[in-house]
């Protein structure tokens, strides 16, 4: 077997994809995204490729069309079983054709076959699309590049888009990739960071309301592209009215005049850190065999499993007393800590926390629809609203599924998500997140995940927001036509974003507002914006598809049609009118072109060329390092085995071939899942889980030693349930000093060694871990509740001694004294 690299056919030869190029334009918050992937068959036969490609789960892709020879083929959006009908019929009479779609499991991936391309023929494809860009917990906008659109491989004849491929291998990608972008804000553009390599931003005016980056050349294909995006004022309500399609119906969606209107709810600041003790906390971490891989390429970072037991840590210790809690880990099987939730004291708190330490990736597949079942079977409990926290790195086949059994459940909690690493389903994570009144969050490339988590923390210890309402303003004979639902759930300064339609006639000239109106316990606050009525010429269509990806989502979620209830088909065929009107693609639509403009026949036969990285030994792998580190574990009883498919097609004949072959004396069954995909070399779309292994091999294949501990999370590990310190050479030693020279140093006036102790961990944590605090804060509030009852007077003195001892100068108001 010769060590081939990259994306290969079933003989070994390089696909025919051979660069990529991505265009960005941000306007705002939202992003126009145009992909251009090139061809070239160099093979002596016409030549079918399938590429399957993941994509942000909330992308409205508006157009698709090909060149071949200089031609542009535009496509048409179908009803999908209609367009791949046509696709079929096209390739079996010799004429070339093009087929996107959606899967129809997860909204985050898509599939784009290539039909009879003839021997030498150069062919481009161009795709475009329109998102939502998420907004980080800095202020940041947040755009990420799935590392491309570097296609998956999906089996000839499976149902499934995302199926798993077989084999895997190092080195560098056979194709290019060149990206740039431009970006326009009128608060102006002050900043933008990326894991990736850039070239100098570049002001475009003196106002900077406009600049423009690009990737360095040189780039590697071993990670996402990200990028980060800041403006001078972020955070500022905004609102743009859009026009219709001239060409559209008078009183449709796309015919009508629609509004987008993003607000930031602000709250008190005490509302927004509360210390109750009411709350059920259930912690639901994946422990898949991908869970052993590093946070980002940096062969020195952290595995994902050491960072969850870490975020676990960090959790347990910022709960409060008197609330309840629960552990559970899951992949092809699930475990919880206690068979129902606990009340959070010192004893609980340990004993979860042993089992945190004993926490590792060696549970198999990643199966979390059975534990979601066993957590919403346990009955809540009353005066603690029951808080659900996800965090896993990898996709599911039975997404919508999942999607569903957490909306069943959505009115007695809400969940938050976390997907770590750049193989998480944006499908998954966004959609639990939205069915459950949450929040999402992904963590990549170099991000901690402790602060992040956090954040999402804060979010759920946040008091509940009723009573939320959104109200129009707008000049009489003028109607307001609501687009999206009002929101369910508000957090403190996290985007909301309405979209309406405007019927009726008004002048452009005139004004109108939007009001959104929500209590705070007992308090009433609203976030409003005016808006002049008269369109932004600078937009196209960008609202529209917007707004239109927004009702076909609603629908696909388990929307119902009026007057029709939740009858399938009637919701089907509104989301194919409206797909179709907007030329936006759904579940139940694709795009399909078809080159009617060829002459002549293709000759010869097709044959079918997926997209097959090479069979890898083990031993290969694990010279990868653990940059490209897989899930193992095969269920016991099962036999590995290798099948390998391919489609050969000629006018009106099909027939399949399969291949089996066993993986070296092993005996190992090597397969591609969407699991982690950050190798040196290996496509972010050749996703693994390799079977019969044991996952010990999965821990040695980082073959790096220990890391030295980090003080802080000593420290943290140290801390009582109640939030007190005890004075002990492990703590001690985090200050670097002796115990007996902390005893010798505590004042006089102090009987007690734990307030002594509780103050040197909070002197020392905003001394020398101040660009940390977000990640402890909670913890050190805990303390510092603790520490104000037992000290009395003689706090002050504490903090004077303290500071005098660590070396640092922390001020009594920094400790709200």
């Amino acid at each position: 077997m010769r060590d081939c690299c990259g994306l290969l056919t079933l003989k070994n030869e390089p696909v025919p994809l051979k660069g990529i190029s991505v265009q960005l334009k941000v306007q705002g918050f939202v992003a126009d995204v145009c992909s251009t992937l090139s061809y070239e068959n160099s093979e002596s036969s016409p030549v079918e490729a399938v590429f399957v490609f993941p994509m942000e789960e909330d992308s409205s892709v508006y157009d698709f069309h090909a060149e071949i020879g200089g031609v542009k083929i535009q496509a048409e959006i179908r009803e999908k079983q209609e367009a791949r009908d046509t696709y079929d019929d096209a390739l079996s009479s010799g004429q070339q054709a093009f087929l996107l779609e959606e899967s129809d499991e997860s909204r985050d991936v898509f599939r784009l076959s290539v039909g009879s391309l003839p021997a030498g023929q150069k062919a481009t494809v161009c795709l475009s699309y329109v998102t939502e860009l998420a907004v980080e917990a800095d202020g940041a906008l947040r755009y990420c590049l799935p590392a491309i659109l570097n296609p998956r491989y999906t089996p000839a004849g499976a149902q499934s888009l995302t199926t798993p491929v077989s084999g895997a291998s190092g080195g560098p990608v056979p194709y290019s990739l060149s990206f740039s972008a431009h970006l326009a804000s009128p608060s102006g553009v002050a900043q933008v960071k990326s894991n990736c390599d850039l070239t100098p931003l570049e002001y475009l005016g003196d106002d900077k309301t406009q600049a423009q980056v690009s990737l360095s050349p040189g780039h590697k294909f071993d990670r996402d592209v990200e990028l980060l995006v800041y403006y001078s004022h972020p955070h500022q309500p905004t609102a743009i009215v859009e026009g219709g399609l001239a060409s559209a119906t008078p009183g449709s969606l796309m015919g009508d005049p629609l509004v987008m209107v993003s607000l930031y709810p602000e709250f008190p600041a005490a509302a927004s850190t509360p210390q109750s003790s009411c709350g059920e906390f259930i912690f639901l971490v994946d422990r898949s065999g991908s869970m052993d891989c590093p946070m980002s390429n940096m062969e020195s970072g952290p595995m994902r499993i050491e960072s969850a037991r870490d975020t676990l840590l960090l959790l347990l210790k910022s709960l409060p007393l008197g609330c309840f809690f629960n552990i559970y880990g899951f992949g092809s099987h699930f475990e919880a800590f206690f068979p129902e939730s606990v009340e959070y004291t010192q004893q609980t708190m340990d004993s979860a926390l042993g089992k945190v330490k004993g926490m590792g990736a060696d549970f198999g597949g990643t199966e979390i629809l059975e534990p979601l079942k066993d957590i919403y079977s346990k009955a809540c409990r009353p005066g603690h609203p029951r808080q659900l926290f996800v965090f896993t790195d990898g996709e599911v086949g039975n997404t919508k599924d999942v999607i569903n059994e957490v909306k069943k459940h959505a009115g007695t909690h809400r969940c938050f998500t976390f997907g770590i690493g750049e193989g998480a389903s944006t499908a998954l994570i966004k959609g639990m997140a939205r069915a459950g009144s949450g929040h999402p969050e992904f963590i990549t490339g170099k991000d901690r995940m402790q602060p992040k988590v956090m954040q999402s923390l804060r979010f759920a210890l946040q008091p509940a927001v009723n009573n939320i309402v959104l109200n129009w303003d707008v000049p009489a004979g003028l109607e307001v036509v609501p687009v999206s639902e009002t929101p369910k759930v508000l957090f403190r300064g996290h985007r909301s974003i309405l979209y309406a339609q405007l019927k009726g006639k008004f002048d452009e000239s005139a004004v109108g507002r939007a009001s959104l109106q929500y209590s705070l316990g007992d308090e009433p606050h609203k976030t409003e914006i005016s808006f002049k009525l008269q369109p932004d010429k600078h937009t196209g269509l960008t609202t529209h598809r917007l707004a239109a990806r927004t009702l076909i989502c609603s629908l696909e979620e388990g929307g119902s049609v009026e007057g029709e209830g939740g009858d399938k088909e009637k919701v089907k065929e509104k989301v194919v009118k409206i797909s179709t009107e907007a030329r936006v693609i759904s579940t139940h639509t694709a795009f399909i072109a078809v080159n009617k403009d060829l002459n002549q026949a293709v000759q010869g036969p097709l044959i079918q060329r997926n997209m097959r990285p090479q069979m890898m030994h083990y031993s290969t792998m694990k010279r990868m390092r653990m940059s490209s580190c897989c899930a193992f574990g095969t269920p016991p009883g099962t036999q590995p085995s290798l099948t390998q498919h391919c489609m050969i097609s000629s006018p009106g004949i099909q027939r399949r071939l399969t291949q089996r072959s066993m993986m070296s004396s092993r005996g190992i069954q090597q397969r591609l899942e969407q699991k982690c995909t950050k190798s040196a070399g290996i496509p972010i779309m050749a996703l693994q889980q390799f079977k019969g292994v044991p996952n010990t091999a999965v821990n040695q294949c980082g073959e790096t030693g220990p890391d030295k501990e980090d003080p802080m999370l000593t420290l943290i590990s140290l801390q009582k349930a109640d939030g007190s310190w005890e004075l002990n050479e492990s703590l001690v030693s985090v200050f670097e000093k002796k115990e007996q020279e902390a005893i010798s140093k505590m004042p006089a006036e102090v009987s007690d060694k734990a307030v002594w102790a509780t103050v040197l961990a909070l002197l020392w944590l905003h001394g020398f871990k101040a660009e940390l605090k977000e990640e402890w804060e909670f913890l050190a509030m805990k303390a510092l509740s603790w520490v104000k009852a037992q000290a009395g007077a003689s706090l002050k003195l504490c903090l004077e001694a303290g500071n005098s001892l660590l070396g640092c100068k922390v001020e009594p108001q920094t400790l709200d004294l």
